[in-house]
């Protein structure tokens, strides 16, 4: 049986037709229900725009039925939708071309067909922020606690909430969606893996969609969130310099290795004068460490590489260089050539407190220790006071 309004539903990112319209619209050429190329760009012609246009311009040529019918009748809506001008994509929310659905509109047929107290959360609304390098996943909406989920199409996913405050919203992003660091939270929150929320923390800091405690300060306000643990130690170690997962999987083994822990992302000028940035320098033992990913494969890359490493070997310092994948499928690989390069360079592990002893803190450098005194027993109660010691 036909859906209400004519048309068929589309299931979200599934393409029905091909026709010279719908690769009209898809290209961004041609007319869109009636409406011209120039629509996609903002221009003085929004100031001539009557209020549907100006409507279809803000969401993605994406409008809700009951929109519609404060510009248009009933019938006119009908003949839209069989006439092939517009398409039925789920209830009341038409898309106004016969084209495919692009990433944004299904960004706005999600955000729609949840009501008006939705908004775009997680990996969706980070991809909003600016977010890059990740899959494109199904379209995540968040409702509060007390509303009810309305039935939604394929590929939107709903979570709930009660605790979501204005300064997590941006209302002014279309559509509305929840701000960077809710969504960085709530998306390595909902990650499919541990390892895909920690990569998405670290693109976050990388990509400075977020600094400083910006994470800290959305989960204290949160409080119980799922992998909260994981998602504090990624912040710190991304704030610490750990810009990728495979750094900030570095940073992990060593400090599970109680190894000392090197300072990341350091700042330096090469023989050329260039800035580079180390991935971890060992300032005192002068160690350099290089993690390696796929694009040092590539062959200028791999030159670069071995230039800046002779210029290390020339300097008199040393240098590992540790492939990404070994990093995290080898760790106590890593860790052994990192022992054994601070060894070689003179480091010397503490020796570990007996159990029960009561450790002394380390006299200063140049300070002279006073030996300890063991404590005089108080005289009891009724005895005569210790005669003092002749002069």
């Amino acid at each position: 049986m036909p859906p209400a309004g004519g048309g068929r539903v589309q299931d979200l990112g599934v393409v029905h037709k091909r026709t010279a319209a719908g690769r009209a619209a898809a290209t961004g050429t041609g007319t869109i229900a009636g409406v011209t190329n120039r629509s996609r760009v903002a221009g003085r012609w929004l100031d001539s725009a009557d209020p549907l246009t100006l409507l279809l311009w803000r969401q993605n040529d994406v409008i809700t039925r009951q929109q519609a019918l404060a510009h248009l009748t009933a019938k006119a809506i009908e003949h839209k939708v069989r006439s092939g001008r517009w398409q039925r994509v789920h209830g009341g929310i038409y898309l106004c071309h016969d084209g495919p659905v692009t990433r944004e509109q299904a960004r706005w047929i999600g955000c729609l067909a949840a009501g008006r107290h939705a908004f775009l959360a997680g990996a969706t609304a980070a991809e909003l922020c600016g977010l890059r390098g990740f899959a494109i996943g199904p379209v995540h909406v968040l409702l509060p606690a007390r509303r009810r989920a309305r039935e939604l199409p394929s590929g939107v996913v709903v979570h709930r909430t009660t605790r979501l405050t204005a300064p997590e919203v941006n209302m002014l992003g279309l559509p509305p969606h929840t701000t960077a660091a809710r969504s960085l939270v709530d998306a390595a929150a909902w990650a499919p893996s541990d390892e895909t929320a920690r990569a998405l923390v670290a693109a976050g800091y990388q990509q400075r969609l977020v600094g400083g405690e910006d994470v800290e300060r959305v989960l204290g306000r949160l409080g119980p969130v799922p992998r909260r643990a994981l998602i504090l130690e990624a912040a710190g170690d991304a704030r610490g310099g750990a810009h990728s997962l495979p750094e900030a999987e570095l940073v992990r083994h060593l400090r599970r290795a109680r190894l000392p822990l090197p300072r990341l992302q350091v700042r330096r000028r090469d023989a050329d004068g260039r800035v580079r940035y180390l991935d971890g320098y060992y300032e005192d033992w002068k160690i350099h460490i290089e993690v390696d990913g796929a694009q040092h494969a590539e062959v200028r890359a791999y030159w670069a590489d071995m230039r800046r490493q002779n210029a290390v070997w020339i300097a008199g310092e040393r240098i590992l260089r540790l492939p990404a994948w070994v990093v995290r499928n080898r760790p106590a690989e890593v860790v052994d050539q990192v022992r054994a390069a601070l060894l070689a360079a003179g480091w010397r592990p503490q020796p570990a407190p007996r159990r029960g002893s009561d450790p002394q803190p380390a006299p200063r450098r140049g300070s002279d220790p006073q030996p300890r005194r063991d404590p005089q027993p108080a005289p009891r109660r009724g005895s005569r006071p210790p005669a003092p010691p002749p002069r």
